[in-house]
């Protein structure tokens, strides 16, 4: 019964539009109460949940992708990328994709990405001639890039879900080649329907202005080789890696590029407190949540039922697909880590998985799950800039979805994808 409380008054209350990080906490509270427990319990896991020093990662990173937005790194990077892709069918919309692969290597997180890339390239794509939902699609499944290359916060969440057990530096290694794979399929897909779509491409602006434009935007994207190298080798953690990336980017956008104002400063500060007390009250929410599940043996039970079910990898690893994929669409990424993380990962684990590469299976499947109504936040960022309804982007964006879904698959069973790079740096 104490179950049927704990998930009935969560999707209950998600269902009358409550804000996910109150679903959870009051889902927490009520099944306490009906427990006969201590209501103490919901405020110390809360609580403890929040006090992780790892989690000061998230907000630095996004502090320092607002930062760059702010302060003109985006728009080179948008410039530079122009001048490799922009000559090829559909040239804005290979911009946008390589755009997003390199800032994604600086923001790390899919929302951010999406409002600023989609910011820089949506209205652009729109005055060429780009329909609309074509460039809102774009840039929405280019976004996910940013999940899984580092510095991507929601492999940090995984990490600590994972009782802090797995390595944040060989997360960040295992999703670059997945990330990389996403980013190829994408531009590929974007090339297609470009193509049918008659859509033009862009001038070459010859071979010197490229190089130009890359020695422009060299001082943001050194940021990339300094936080992956860093942490990677062990020189500083993924939560010192986010303090110096914050003042990179304010040394880079004050004294090289100078285009940072204090008002932009101010509401790049404002704006990364507000991300941030919104995100640590989901986050401990969400373990209140999931500690509640550890306690009523929901894992055991789902290992032993699917036990019953198969006893492939293939087809466990299929069905854990399946129900990542319709979880993501119901609910915001950084909770659904939480609370899934510790029941997936132990049947992963059961059936000889990796840690390591069940963390990217599970990224790539909740990211997806970002460009799915009825929560999708990337998609609805995305709509929001192109000024278009989330159905209007629906009719158009299987192409990409499809793109998605088959990198999923091969990252899901082609296991070296993630693990041979971490295997190299070892």
């Amino acid at each position: 019964m104490a179950l049927w409380i704990l998930f009935g008054t969560f999707f209950g209350l998600m269902l009358i539009g409550t804000p996910i990080a109150f679903c959870l906490g009051l889902a927490s509270f009520a099944t306490v109460l009906y427990m006969g427990l201590p209501a103490d319990v919901v405020f110390q896991r809360l609580n403890s949940g929040m006090s992780i020093f790892s989690l000061l990662a998230i907000p630095f990173f996004i502090y320092a992708g607002d930062l760059m937005v702010r302060g003109g790194i985006a728009s080179r990077i948008v410039a530079f990328a122009a001048s490799l892709v922009g000559h090829v069918r559909g040239g804005l919309g290979q911009v946008n994709i390589v755009t997003a692969t390199l800032f994604g290597g600086i923001s790390g997180s899919a929302v951010a990405e999406a409002a600023a890339v989609g910011g820089l390239m949506i209205p652009q794509m729109k005055a060429r001639g780009y329909g609309i939902d074509y460039a809102v699609n774009v840039t929405s499944m280019a976004a996910l890039i940013a999940l899984l290359l580092p510095p991507s916060h929601n492999m940090i969440i995984y990490s600590i879900s994972a009782g802090g057990q797995i390595s944040i530096a060989d997360l960040f290694t295992a999703g670059v080649i997945p990330g990389l794979l996403l980013a190829l399929s994408l531009m590929v897909t974007a090339y297609i329907v470009a193509r049918r779509r008659g859509y033009p491409t862009e001038p070459f602006l010859g071979l010197s202005v490229a190089l130009h434009l890359l020695a422009v935007a060299i001082p943001g994207l050194l940021l990339i080789a300094i936080i992956f190298g860093g942490v990677r080798s062990g020189v500083f953690t993924a939560t010192e890696s986010s303090c110096i990336a914050v003042i990179y980017a304010l040394l880079v956008t004050i004294f090289v590029y100078r285009q940072m104002t204090w008002n932009d400063f101010v509401h790049a500060t404002m704006g990364a407190v507000r991300t941030t007390a919104m995100v640590l009250l989901i986050i401990g929410c969400a373990a209140a949540f999931s500690w509640l599940m550890a306690f009523l043996r929901v894992p055991a039970a789902l290992v032993a039922w699917i036990q019953t079910v198969s006893e492939n990898p293939i087809i466990i690893l299929l069905l854990l697909n399946i129900i990542m994929l319709v979880l993501g669409t119901f609910m915001d990424m950084g909770p659904t880590i939480i609370i899934t993380t510790p029941i997936f990962l132990p049947i992963a684990q059961a059936f000889g998985i990796d840690p390591v590469h069940f963390g990217v299976i599970m990224i790539l499947n909740y990211g997806i799950g970002l460009c799915t109504p009825p929560v999708g936040g990337v998609l609805f960022v995305s709509c929001a800039v192109g000024k278009i309804s989330i159905w209007e982007a629906m009719r158009s964006i299987w192409p990409f979805y499809g793109a998605g879904v088959a990198v999923l698959l091969l990252v899901t069973y082609i296991p070296a994808l993630s693990l041979w790079l971490p295997g190299v740096f070892k």
